[in-house]
């Protein structure tokens, strides 16, 4: 059976940056759109259809952090922020806001490859898997794993891909305790700086939707020195 060719939106102000992922990304067998700026990148990641958007941080117009969230609105694709800033926060308030991955610049273009492909693999196979169970009910919480939906007390709650990834995945396996890093291998499956903050971000996003008191969490609670369980 023939496959698909994927598409890659890469937004990135600087062109030969963009090119070299291009080409790269081409060598690969991806279909490449490049867009320099904010605006025209936004409005094709709204209006186009992609598998994967590589995404600067300091795009003019309209910045990064302002265009994951506007995907995100409407699309849960993965996303892989490219950023020059080595600060933790900027990498934090990224991933918070949905992103999937970042990488820092100066880097390998292989590896940027690498994670393309891993990440519209993973992406794939989770909207395509079977899980043993098709809808959780946990005290007021319904989690449908086939159609990705979460309603909380009758009323739906949105949730990005990873989110609803490592919801799902705590809900299937409920009293069980596992490390920062045994979940970041399990969700994202990929050897990435930050981890340990890829999972906590996430974990503090899904406790703001479904938690009453997220100072004294109800579902997903912490182990110290151990890592989180959920409570079922």
């Amino acid at each position: 059976m023939e496959t698909m060719t994927k598409k890659i939106l890469i937004i990135e102000d600087d062109q030969s940056i963009a090119e070299l992922e291009r080409d790269y990304l081409e060598i690969e067998g991806f279909q490449v759109e490049i867009a320099t700026e904010g605006k025209s990148g936004l409005d094709a990641a709204l209006h186009r259809h992609f598998d994967l958007i590589i995404l600067d941080l300091m795009i003019p117009n309209i910045n990064g952090f302002d265009i994951c969230k506007r995907v995100r609105e409407v699309s849960n694709i993965p996303i892989i922020m490219v950023t020059a800033k080595f600060e933790d926060i900027d990498k934090v308030r990224g991933l918070g806001l949905g992103a999937d991955d970042y990488v820092v610049k100066p880097f390998s273009p292989r590896e940027l490859v690498a994670r393309v492909k891993a990440h519209i693999s993973r992406y794939e196979r989770l909207i395509q898997m079977d899980t043993p169970k098709d809808e959780i009910h946990i005290r007021g919480l319904q989690i449908n794993t086939a159609s990705r939906q979460v309603f909380l007390d009758g009323k739906e709650v949105l949730f990005t891909t990873k989110e609803f990834d490592l919801l799902s995945f705590f809900a299937i396996h409920p009293n069980q305790v596992f490390s920062k890093e045994e979940l970041f291998e399990k969700i994202w499956g990929l050897d990435s700086m930050g981890d340990n903050a890829t999972v906590t971000v996430h974990v503090k996003k899904i406790r703001k939707k479904i938690e009453k008191d997220t100072s004294k969490p109800e579902y997903i609670q912490t182990m110290w020195g151990s890592g989180y369980r959920f409570n079922g």
